[in-house]
C-alpha cells in the first residue's frame, strides 16, 4: 500500500486509517481500533485502526496522523507493509496492578518499553494510568517506575561533578519560581540545566510560561550549547527524548485531571536523572486548597522523594513550603512573566511574596556548593539578584534559546469587585486555577488573572479583587460565570 499523511492531531497518539471497502479490511479481519503495524524501510509504527469511507484516502491508501507519519519517517506516497499486531503482554502487568497486586522492576521495564513503542492504545494507557493512581504503589515499585522511565530515553552526561536542579510539585498559582532561580543559580556560576514540564492541570507550567519571552522546544544539542556557554537554560522537556514515557503518560493525565502520588515521583525524578542532575531541591507547597493539603502528607512525600532519589544516585532535599494561597499575583503565562521580571529587574512593584520565596530556594540550591559555609547561600543568592547579574543572565538565556517578541496581556478585560468591606483571609487556589483556565490560559498566552489583592489585605466593597485578561470575548464569558457562581474563591471576613 501507499502511505498518505493525514492531517489530524492525534496528541501522542498513532493513529491508522483505512478504507472500509479497502480489501485488507474485507479479507484480512481488520476492525475498527485494532492494532496494526505500518512497516517501511525498516522502521514501522504501531497504531489503532479507524475504518473510514472513501473520503480522503485513494484506493491502495494506508492514512497516518501526523504524529504516527512523522514517527514512521516516510516521504507521502512511499510503498508500505500493513501487519496485524500480537496481543501485548505487558497488559498483562497492568491488569494485575489493577487488581492490586505489586509489580516487580521487570514488570515496569516491559511496561514502559511498549509505551515509549506505542503499543499501548488510549484504553491501555488510560487503564495503566488508572491502575497506579487507585492501587496502592509502595516506594520500591515507586522506584522501579522512576528507573524504568529513564532507561527508555536519552541521558545527558555533563562531564561535571556538580549539576543542580529544583522542582515544585505545583497546585498553587503563579509560584513561577523556576524563572528568577535559574538565573541565580546560573550567574553564581553552577550548572543547572533545567527541564520543565506544560501544564498539566495548572493555568500555566514553566515552560508555557518562559515560552512568552524565548524558545522552548530545542534538541539537545541545543540545549547543550545554551548550558556550556551560561550554566543553564528553561527547555521544555518534552522537546528532548529525555524520560518519553512520561510525556505519552501525561497526555493521558492531563484530560483526567490527575496526577497520581508515584507517578508524579517518578515522572519528576525521572526527568531529572535524565537530564543528568546530581543534586535537587524539591518544592512541596502545602495549604487547603494546595495539592498538598495536610503536613502529614507532605512528610510522606518528602521520605517517598528522598527514597527514591537516593536509589537513584541523586542528592535531594525537599522544601515545604507555604501554600495557602498563589505566590505573586499574575496566574497566567504573559502574567507571569511581568511578575517574574519585575523581580529580576529589582521594581519596587514586583510581588514581595514571590521575590522572597525564590531568593529561598535559591539559597538552598547555593547551599549544595561545598565551598559555601552552611546557610550562607541566602545571602549570596540576595547579592546576585541586587546586583542585576540575575537580570542580565536572563537575558542572555533568553537571546541563546531564541527570543520572541513582546506580548500584552489579553485585551478582553473584566474586574472581579468585592461584594462586602474587609480583609481578605483565603484565597482558594483550584478555583482560582480554574477561573483563568476557563480564560484560555495557557493555550492563549496572555489570558489568566491577574490578582490586586492577596490575603491579609484590606478591601471596600466595591473594589477590584482581580482582573480577568481574555483573548476571546467566549472565553472570557465562560470565566465570568465561573466567578459569579463561585464567588467564594476569595473570602472576606
Amino acid at each position: 500500500m501507499r502511505v498518505r499523511p493525514v492531517k489530524i492531531d492525534t496528541y501522542k497518539e498513532n493513529v491508522v486509517f483505512l478504507r472500509k471497502d479497502c480489501p485488507l479490511c474485507r479479507a484480512q479481519g481488520f476492525a475498527a481500533l485494532s492494532k496494526v503495524e505500518v512497516r517501511c524501510n525498516g522502521r514501522s509504527v504501531i497504531g489503532v485502526l479507524n475504518v473510514i469511507d472513501e473520503s480522503f484516502l485513494a484506493k491502495g491508501e494506508v492514512g497516518l496522523c501526523e504524529y504516527a507519519f512523522r514517527n514512521l519517517g516516510a516521504r507521502p506516497g512511499a510503498e508500505v507493509e500493513v501487519h496485524h499486531l500480537d496481543p501485548v503482554r505487558s497488559v498483562e502487568h497492568v491488569r494485575a496492578k489493577i487488581h492490586g497486586e505489586m509489580l516487580g522492576q521487570e514488570d515496569y521495564r516491559e511496561i514502559l518499553g511498549d509505551i515509549v513503542a506505542n503499543r499501548y492504545s488510549k484504553v491501555e494507557l488510560t487503564a495503566f494510568v488508572i491502575g497506579c493512581a487507585q492501587g496502592f504503589m509502595d516506594r520500591q515499585e515507586i522506584y522501579y517506575l522512576s528507573q524504568a522511565m529513564v532507561e527508555q530515553g536519552q541521558r545527558i552526561d555533563w562531564g561535571r561533578e556538580m549539576v543542580v536542579d529544583k522542582h515544585c510539585i505545583g497546585g498553587i498559582p503563579g509560584n513561577r519560581t523556576t524563572m528568577v532561580v535559574v538565573p541565580i543559580v546560573a550567574a553564581y556560576g553552577l550548572t543547572i540545566p533545567k527541564t520543565s514540564s506544560r501544564s498539566i492541570t495548572s493555568p500555566a507550567g514553566t515552560a508555557d510560561t518562559m515560552e512568552v519571552l524565548a524558545n522552548v522546544d530545542m534538541s539537545l544539542e541545543q540545549m547543550r550549547a545554551v548550558v556550556e556557554k551560561e550554566s543553564g537554560c528553561l527547555a521544555w522537556g518534552g522537546s528532548l527524548a529525555l524520560s518519553p514515557a512520561d510525556d505519552i503518560i501525561i497526555s493521558v493525565e492531563r484530560p483526567l485531571n490527575i496526577d497520581a502520588v508515584g507517578q508524579m515521583i517518578a515522572s519528576i525524578l525521572s526527568k531529572k536523572k535524565a537530564a543528568g542532575s546530581t543534586h535537587v531541591l524539591i518544592d512541596i507547597p502545602v495549604g487547603p486548597t494546595a495539592k498538598v493539603t495536610t503536613m502529614s502528607r507532605a512528610v510522606n512525600l518528602k521520605k517517598l522523594f528522598e527514597y527514591v532519589g537516593e536509589k537513584m544516585g541523586m542528592a535531594i532535599e525537599v522544601l515545604v513550603t507555604d501554600g495557602s494561597q498563589p505566590i505573586g499575583r499574575g496566574i497566567g503565562p504573559v502574567l507571569e512573566v511581568q511578575d517574574v521580571m519585575a523581580v529580576l529587574s529589582g521594581s519596587p512593584d514586583a510581588p514581595a511574596d514571590l521575590r522572597e520565596k525564590c531568593i529561598k530556594l535559591a539559597g538552598r540550591i547555593l547551599d549544595f556548593d561545598p565551598r559555601l559555609r552552611g546557610g550562607e547561600g541566602r545571602k549570596v543568592a540576595e547579592q546576585v539578584l541586587a546586583s542585576g547579574q540575575a537580570l542580565e543572565k536572563m537575558k542572555a538565556i533568553v537571546a541563546m534559546q531564541g527570543a520572541k517578541p513582546p506580548k500584552a496581556p489579553g485585551s478582553v478585560v473584566k474586574e472581579a469587585l468585592a461584594s462586602a468591606t474587609g480583609k481578605i483571609t483565603a484565597l482558594n487556589n483550584q478555583q482560582l486555577a480554574s477561573c483563568a483556565k476557563l480564560a484560555g490560559a495557557p493555550i492563549d498566552q496572555g489570558a489568566g488573572l491577574y490578582l490586586l489583592k492577596k490575603v491579609g489585605e484590606s478591601v471596600m466593597a466595591g473594589e477590584p479583587l482581580f482582573r480577568i485578561h481574555a483573548e476571546e470575548d467566549a472565553d472570557m464569558g465562560y470565566a465570568w460565570d465561573y466567578w459569579k457562581t463561585h464567588q467564594e474563591m476569595v473570602t472576606i471576613e
